[in-house]
Parts: C-alpha cells; structure tokens; sequence
C-alpha cells in the first residue's frame, strides 16, 4: 500500500480546509494518508513513499530551518514539489526572472536588506507616479502577512514598514495597488501536472489603514470563478516559463497561478504558487479525486 505524508505545520492545525477532502480522495484510491506536521522531530518521514507538502505554512518565519528539513527528507522519500521547486518558489524574486522570460507580472521593485528603505521608496513612487496607492510586502511570506497598503500620503509609515523587514534581513517588495482587485478580486487557476482544473476569485485582502494580519494569513472570500480566454493564455506562458526556468521535464504536481488586471484591464502575474498554495477543493466538485488521480500517477501507482 502506498503510504502518503499530508505536510503541515503544527501552527497551521485545523486551518487547512483542503485537507478533509483530500484524505477523502486519497483514501478511495487505496492510499494509506496521514496528516503530519514538518516540525514534528518524531516523524520517520523515510516510512512515507512520499511527503506531500500542503500546509507548512510557518515556514516565512523559518524558511532556513524549513529548507533544512526538506533537503534532509528529500533524502529519505520524494518530496513533492521537489526541493529545487520549492528553494525556487518561496522567495519571491522568482517574479524578477519570470518577467526577464517575458512574462507580464505586476510591476516590482525588490529592496534588500544592505540599502535604506526612504530613498528606495521615493525612488519607487517617482517611477509610479500613477499609483495612488502601494503595498509593501517580505519576498518571503505567503497567506498577506506582513504585507501592508498605502497611499503615497504615508511615505515615512511605508518606510517605516521596509525597515522592520530589512532590520530583520528580510528583503522587501514595493508594488503599485492595482485598483482593480477592489472590485474583480484576483483570479487563481489550480493546474494539476500541467492540466488546468479549476479557478476561483479570491476578493481583497489588503484595506486602506489596516495594517499587517497577526495571524498566519488572512481572512480570504473566495468564489468560484471560470478564467477569461486571456487568463488562459497568461497562465499557460506562466506555467511553460516556470518549467523552463526550473529546467523541468514535464510541470510540476501542482500549481496555482494568481493573476490580476493592471489600470488598462489586462491581466497580469501576481505570484506563481508551488511550495504550499491552497487549492481550494471545496470550490470545485471533483477536484481533490483529480488531483489525486495525478498523484497517483506521480507516486508510480496509477489507479484503476
């Protein structure tokens, strides 16, 4: 019997709504699932025949101590997504070499933690002098933690904002606000070993004057959603321009593409999502028995 690891984290217990129905889907295709946190040390990971990695959502705060862990369990069983996927896509300056493969993404200055913040930001808002509003965020972060909107009034609190991260030797990104999130939200497309499966619109997440979520992401409305025709033919440039910069043989198990409308309406990259994304089975009937049918395959044990 093929024995599957669900990867958590133990500070992600009971938030992950992903997890039911896909312990449903894998259980009727005769795996042997179990749900376990990455930061357990009791865990014999080399038992698994691999370590699906869904919800190790604390990872931001630990991100060497997570790489450790899973150079160390890939190992002892298959990790999936492999580990050069995952050193690639949990920092996001992987936006920098999608949009170098020509890739529209939304428009990102990254700021490291050597420079000041003041002159980096004023030099940011005199290249976007359209933007109204901006948002800072960590390279390292998921689920709009530590990340924050402003308006160009609130100059010094934005600074003020890149310097923690910096002080932290965390690098920082500055993005202009595209408006129309605030009332199309982002579309996200779920691919399944390259193969689209559904999508949802996810609503705003950042409010003017509300600062950074404590919690380990924020709160999220989301909606089912069918993807535009020219939605389709951005995520598929994303997905081919991923493989090729990771040098893949064939996409990876899973993927989430986000993408948003810049101020002419044409969609644009936001993140593209391969370490640990929420893939909203509830949203799509049948969607967690798909992608468990990939995992299948992808485990060597294609079902019948």
């Amino acid at each position: 019997m093929t024995r599957i690891a669900l990867v958590t984290a133990i500070a992600a217990t009971g938030l992950d709504d992903d997890l039911a129905p896909l312990l449903d889907a894998c259980a009727a295709r005769g795996f042997a699932v179990q749900v376990r946190a990455w930061d357990d040390p009791t865990v014999a990971w080399s038992r698994f025949d691999a370590a699906l990695l869904r919800s190790p959502w604390d990872y931001t705060q630990r991100l060497d101590e997570f790489l450790a862990w899973c150079t160390r369990v890939s190992t002892q069983t298959r990790l999936i997504n492999p580990l050069p996927v995952v050193r690639w896509n949990t920092d996001k300056h992987y936006l920098a070499e999608l949009e170098a493969r020509g890739v529209p993404v939304v428009a990102t200055r990254f700021v490291e933690p050597e420079v000041e913040p003041l002159p980096e930001l004023q030099a940011f808002l005199a290249a976007h002098a359209d933007a109204a509003e901006f948002v800072v965020k960590p390279t390292v972060g998921a689920g709009s933690k530590d990340a924050q909107r402003y308006s160009r009034t609130q100059e010094f609190a934005a600074a003020n904002h890149m310097a923690r991260l910096l002080d932290a030797d965390r690098s920082a990104m500055l993005q202009p606000y595209l408006a129309s999130v605030d009332e199309l939200g982002e579309t996200a497309l779920m691919y399944f070993a390259g193969e689209f499966s559904h999508a949802i619109r996810k609503g705003p997440l950042l409010r003017p004057d509300e600062g950074p979520t404590p919690h380990l992401f924020a709160a999220e409305a989301i909606t089912a959603r069918s993807p535009e025709p020219d939605e389709f033919a951005l995520a598929q440039r994303v997905m081919d321009a991923g493989v090729d910069a990771l040098q893949l043989d064939a996409p990876p198990l899973y993927a989430r593409v986000d993408l948003i409308r810049d101020a002419d309406g044409h969609p644009r990259l936001l993140e593209l999502e391969l370490c640990e994304p929420s893939l909203f089975f509830a949203h799509a009937p049948g969607s967690a028995g798909r992608f468990a049918d990939r995992l299948a395959e992808c485990v060597g044990r294609i079902s019948a």
